[in-house]
Formats: C-alpha cells, structure tokens, sequence
C-alpha cells in the first residue's frame, strides 16, 4: 500500500520557499527578521501548501481567518463614516469582523498598517484611495490577500477598486459655472499633495478653465483643522487676493465656512458670488439656502465594495474596478451670469 501523504509541515514549506525552517517560523508569526517582501512570499507558499502552524502561531491564523482590516485617512466628518456603515453591515451579515485604523493622509502610517496586517493574515484588506507608498503596493501585489481600494478610481488598482472619478467631479463643477457664465471661480483646498483627491478635482476644474484660453483657477490652500474654519479663512483669503466670482470647496462644510465668511464680507450669495460645495452632506439640507454641491453615493460605495470584496475572498469573478455615477444638485447658492 502506498504510504499515505501526512499534513505539511514547516521544513515543507521553508523547502519550496527557498528559505530558512526559521524564516518562515518568523513570517508566519509576524515576527522581525525577515523583510516584508520574503515574509508575503513565504505565506504565499504556506497558504499554497494548505501549511496549519502549530501552538501560538496557528491560534493567530484561525483567529483572524474571518478578519477583514481597513484603513481610513480619518473619522472626521460624515463621508468616510457613511463608507464605513456601509461596509460594515455588509460584512457583519457574512460573518466577517473589521479592524480599523486611521492614517490622517500619511503614506507612511497606510505603509506601518499594512505591515501589520500582512502579518495577521487577515482575510482581506481595504484602503482608502488609489495612491500610496511604492512599498505599500509591492507588499500587497506580492500578498495572495485581496485588496480593497474604496473612494477613488483607477484603471490598475492592487487588486479591486470601487470608487469615483474626482477629477470627472471637478470638470462637472467645471463645466456647469462655465454654462452659468462665471468668469473667475477660485478652489479651497488643503495643502498641496495632502489630498490627492482633492487635487484631482482642482485639475478637473482647470480643465474647464484653461490657462491657454486666458483663465486662472485660483486655489486657498489654509491649513489643516476645524472644516468650517478652513472654509472661512480659505474664502477671506481669496476675497483679499483673487476676487473670484464663484468658490468651489473641498465638502460641503467648507463651502458653509465660506457662506459665513461671505455674509461677514457683506457679499450676498449668489448675487455677489457663488458657491459650491461637494458630497451632498446632511449639512447641505438645513442650510438657508440650498447649496449647489455634488452627491457622492457613500453608503453605496460601502455596500458595493463590500459585496466585491466577499466576492473576490470567495474566488468568485467579479468586477476590478467600479465607478459609482456622482450626482450633481444645483441650487440656490449659483445663479445666471
């Protein structure tokens, strides 16, 4: 009778790797000692070879098979909490569990992150966003765990994406001030390269507005804080500098920081100036006047991407990368030139 094939064992799995018995004794309990790179391949393999660890090591393994982790750049405000709700009920209903970590847009600390993770073994990760750290990518393309990029677009994602254009968002402000006739809209950001969705937004704007054609989209770049306060002090300094006829904002609570700041000016809104916000946010709804803003589709994001993600754990074929429709809302705070 032939001999029956016994469980994988380490020395297996080190063998095929092409390493040490104590190299993949290190990677599979996250560990220091091994890099980053070595550490997904070697679980590469051990996932490959169907390899079950033994004592504290296996323990760790089981415990976070249904362990999905996300990383968000911040709790602040509504639109990532409304992602996040979204998600959550979805993987609650399947039975997953979430671990979630904030980044406050540094590449550095989405970097740390999934360093971390990548050494639980956790079902699967989500970011937030399409740009991150060279290593952050090379890490999760050498991991056979499935990746969720949320919020953002691109046509080569890590692995699946749902998100929205943010620079097709910019051009369709872009385009519905240039139907009304505004001459000189102005942008408040953050500071440069902090949000590159942001940013995308601006250069969709421009693109409306070009520089070739005699234009120039003026950007307030006030520092980090308080949304509203930013709003506020982003329009003062565009009304002391640029004089713009229309301001186009970051969210919806920068553009109210702006209609406050305006009021203050003595500028009525939108006989004097114009206004726009993003995300078609609660806020937006108990305003004066009703704000002419983009409505992003957040709680859906969530539940689609969710739904994908599940899909992709399950080797289930499904979509690489999704963009939601964005829904624009004028109102009362644009008029006719």
């Amino acid at each position: 009778m032939p001999r029956r094939k016994g469980p994988t064992k380490i020395e297996d799995v080190a063998r095929r790797a092409g390493v040490s018995v104590m190299s993949v004794s290190r990677a599979i309990r996250g560990v220091e000692g091994v890099s980053e790179k070595t550490r997904a391949d070697i679980l590469k393999v051990a996932r490959q070879m169907k390899y079950m660890p033994n004592s504290a090591a296996r323990s760790l393994v089981v415990s976070n098979s249904n362990l999905i982790g996300i990383s968000l750049p911040t709790f602040a405000g509504e639109v990532f909490a409304e992602i996040l709700n979204g998600m959550r009920q979805t993987f609650d209903s399947a039975g997953y569990s979430s671990v979630i970590d904030t980044t406050e847009y540094d590449p550095e600390a989405e970097l740390a992150w999934v360093r971390r993770l990548l050494s639980w073994q956790p079902a699967a990760i989500i970011l937030t966003g399409v740009d991150h750290h060279p290593e952050t990518r090379e890490l999760l393309r050498a991991s056979p765990i499935p990746v969720l990029e949320i919020w953002d677009h691109t046509d080569d994602p890590i692995d699946i994406c749902v998100g929205i254009d943010h620079f097709r968002a910019g051009r369709m402000i872009g385009d519905h001030a240039a139907e009304l006739g505004y001459r000189r809209p102005a942008f408040v950001s953050t500071p440069l390269g902090h949000d590159k969705r942001a940013d995308a937004r601006l250069e969709g704007i421009r693109s409306v507005y070009r520089p070739d054609a005699g234009y120039r989209v003026a950007a307030a770049r006030p520092p980090l804080g308080n949304a509203f306060v930013t709003g506020f002090d982003g329009t003062a300094t565009l009304l002391d500098q640029d004089q713009p006829d229309l301001i186009c904002y970051l969210n919806d609570h920068m553009a109210f920081g702006g209609l406050m700041c305006c009021q203050a000016r003595g500028l009525r809104v939108p006989d004097d100036i114009g206004i726009v916000g993003f995300n078609g946010l609660d806020l937006a709804s108990v305003l004066p006047m009703k704000l002419t803003t983009i409505r992003t589709l957040r709680r859906l994001m969530g539940i689609t991407g969710a739904r994908n993600l599940l899909a992709r754990i399950n080797g289930v074929p499904t979509e690489r990368s999704k963009v939601l429709p964005l829904q624009f809302e004028p109102g009362q705070t644009t008029r006719k030139q």
